[in-house]
C-alpha cells in the first residue's frame, strides 16, 4: 500500500462509487468523498467500504469543489490522487503504484497517467482519445488545482513530472439522456471558458498554454487557437479531424455516435449558446459577464 490519500468528488453515484472505491483500496491509504448533496445511497456505499466522507454544498464548478478538498481533508500522506467516481484504476496500474511511487526522486511532484474512455460499453480507441494523459498523481504540498469554469487541471508550484505506463478508465453506467443533459451544462462552462479567453473576462493563473509542453498545455494552446477560428465553422473541422483524420471511424458504431456527439454536437451548442450571448452583449465585455451571471448562472465575479 502506498503513501497516497485519493480524493473523489460525488452526486448521486451510487451506479459507480463501489467499482471505483474498491479498484483504490489496494494502493491508497485514505479515500476522501466529499459530497454535494446525494439522495441515492453513495455515502452509505461510501461509509461502508471506510471512506472519509465530507459534505460541502455545490460552489458552482469543480475546480472550487476540488480546491476546498485539498483545503479541507486531513491529508497526511505524501501524495495525493484525483478521481472521478465513474472511474476505475486498472488492476496494472495499481501494481504499478504500489511498487513505483515511493522509489519516485525527490524532485518528482507529479505523475501522469492514462485514461482510457469508454461509451457504451466500448473503449474509444481512435480519434485521439486514447491515450489521454492526465496528472492525476501529485506531491500533496505541491499541487492546486487552477480555478477554470471548465477544462481544469493540477497545477503544480514546483517539480517534476514522470509517466506511468498504465491506465485508469473512465466508463459511465448512465444512459444517453443522462449524457446529453450534462453536456448541455458542460456547453455552458465551456461557452463562458471561451468568451474568457477571447474577452479576458477574469484573469487566469492555471496552466501555460504551450504547443511544445504537456498534453494539457497543448491543449489549452489548441483551444487558444479553436477560439479564433469561425463560429459554427470549427465543429465541422473537429469533428472531421476527429473521426476521418485520427481515424474515429474505426470505433464502429458505437464510436460514430460518441465523436458526433462529442465531437460535433457539444462543440456546435457551444457556439450556439456563445453567439446568444454576444447578440444579447453586444460584444460588450460587461454585458457579456452580466448575461452569464443572470441567464446562465456563471459568475465571474467571484
Amino acid at each position: 500500500m502506498s503513501n497516497i490519500s485519493v480524493i473523489i468528488l460525488t452526486l448521486n453515484e451510487s451506479k459507480h462509487i463501489e467499482r471505483c472505491i474498491l479498484s483504490l483500496k489496494p494502493f491508497t491509504q485514505r479515500i476522501f468523498v466529499i459530497d454535494s448533496g446525494s439522495s441515492d445511497l453513495t455515502i452509505d456505499i461510501c461509509k461502508r467500504h471506510a471512506a472519509k466522507c465530507f459534505h460541502n454544498p455545490w460552489p458552482g464548478n469543480h475546480a472550487k469543489q476540488f480546491q476546498w478538498a485539498l483545503d479541507n481533508c486531513p491529508i497526511e500522506t505524501t501524495w495525493v490522487m484525483k478521481m472521478d467516481a465513474d472511474e476505475f484504476a486498472t488492476e496494472q496500474l495499481t501494481d504499478e503504484i504500489n511498487s513505483q511511487l515511493s522509489n519516485l526522486d525527490e524532485n518528482v511532484s507529479g505523475v501522469y497517467v492514462k485514461r482510457k474512455v469508454c461509451f457504451m460499453g466500448k473503449w474509444i480507441k481512435y480519434g485521439g482519445y486514447y491515450p489521454t494523459w492526465l496528472l492525476r498523481i501529485w506531491r500533496f504540498e505541491h499541487g492546486r488545482m487552477e480555478q477554470r469554469w471548465m477544462d481544469e487541471h493540477i497545477k503544480l508550484t514546483q517539480g517534476n513530472t514522470v509517466n506511468f505506463e498504465y491506465d485508469i478508465v473512465d466508463d459511465n453506467l448512465n444512459n444517453l439522456t443522462w449524457w446529453t443533459e450534462k453536456h448541455n451544462n458542460y456547453a455552458t462552462k465551456e461557452a463562458a471558458d471561451l468568451l474568457n479567453t477571447i474577452y479576458g473576462l477574469c484573469p487566469q493563473d492555471g496552466v501555460r498554454p504551450s504547443l511544445r509542453g504537456t498534453q494539457e498545455q497543448r491543449k489549452r494552446k489548441l483551444k487558444h487557437i479553436y477560439a479564433k477560428l469561425p463560429l459554427f465553422v470549427r465543429p465541422f473541422i473537429y469533428f472531421i479531424w476527429r473521426f476521418v483524420f485520427k481515424l474515429g471511424f474505426l470505433d464502429g458504431k458505437k464510436g460514430l455516435i460518441w465523436h458526433f456527439l462529442q465531437g460535433f454536437w457539444y462543440r456546435f451548442l457551444v457556439d450556439a449558446k456563445i453567439y446568444d450571448i454576444k447578440r444579447l452583449s453586444g460584444n460588450e465585455s460587461g454585458q457579456i459577464i452580466k448575461i452569464l451571471r443572470d441567464k446562465y448562472g456563471i459568475n465571474f465575479e467571484k
